[in-house]
């Protein structure tokens, strides 16, 4: 059987680069999830027989699922889910509106698509890649950003959104791994030009700070096959145990970015009794 791709925000941007070089190796079969659906249908041209657009709400949960249900049932299996759809905030959240009392309700649509979508694909995922017939490698790549690392006062709800994607796939990679066979990571680029902007907000950015769009396609491309790595530290990461990582990709480098340091010996006690081999047949089902 030929694999599987499924992929959200894959009608434009880095879903449909990463979409494109897929369908390159010509044997992958791959389903494109976009709300925009001209978008959609020339990015389901660009890549061939083997490609299906589905106009997707990644925000309605039902959408989502039943886009799920019937590409798995119409395949019989899922090898790699890109977790991609994503969205910058609309309105400054740090006007208030000081004529109104009390406030409007601030911009949270970037919450639904960049964080909760992502948990939903993620769940979804896990619950198709463990019908997969035995053999098969499944592994879900989710976007975050360098935005999930550092703060960004620009953009404070993207942020947000994005320091929760790193949260998820951190906490849920090991119990994954174990537990599954499935694996896990998140890719957190830095200035990459895509629609996530226009071209006044892309024009707030030095031009030599942006990253190729095709060193994020390398970079997934390096999660889904799975084999050694290594990243511009030096650090290396053995075939077959690449789960867990946060990779941040900026210009022409990617980096295997580990957590922050406990604050002492204690939350470091408190936080490894809660790791997934501890857990297993207590909180967690064995």
């Amino acid at each position: 059987m030929p694999p599987v791709a499924l992929i959200t925000g894959g009608a434009s941007g880095m879903g449909l680069a990463v979409a494109q070089a897929l369908g390159k190796r010509g044997n992958w079969h791959i389903h494109l999830l976009d709300l925009n659906t001209d978008a959609g249908a020339k990015a389901e041209s660009s890549i061939g027989k083997n490609a299906h657009f589905h106009k997707v709400d990644c925000t309605n949960y039902d959408s989502l699922a039943q886009t799920f249900d019937k590409i798995f049932k119409a395949e019989g299996q899922l090898d790699f889910v890109f977790a991609n759809a994503g969205i910058v905030e609309r309105r400054s959240f740090y006007d208030t509106a000081d004529e109104q009392d009390p406030p409007p309700a601030p911009f949270t649509l970037t919450l639904d698509v960049n964080l909760t979508s992502v948990v939903w694909q993620t769940y979804l995922a896990n619950h198709y890649m463990k019908k997969n017939p035995k053999g098969v490698d499944s592994i879900i790549v989710q976007t975050a950003s360098c935005g999930g690392l550092y703060p960004s006062p620009f953009s404070p709800v993207y942020s947000a959104s994005k320091f929760g994607v790193v949260g998820l796939m951190r906490s849920i990679a090991k119990y994954y791994f174990l537990h599954d066979g499935i694996r896990v990571n998140c890719i957190c680029p830095g200035t990459v030009r895509t629609n996530l902007l226009d071209a006044q907000g892309w024009a707030n950015f030095p031009e030599e700070y942006f990253t190729p769009v095709e060193k994020i396609v390398e970079s997934v491309l390096m999660l889904v096959d799975g084999k050694d790595m290594t990243d511009a530290y030096g650090t290396k990461v053995e075939a077959g145990k690449g789960y867990g990582l946060a990779v941040e990709v900026n210009g022409k480098n990617h980096y295997f970015r580990k957590q922050h340091d406990y604050c002492d010996k204690q939350m470091e006690s408190v936080m490894v009794a809660t790791d997934v081999e501890r857990q297993i047949g207590g909180a967690l089902k064995s």
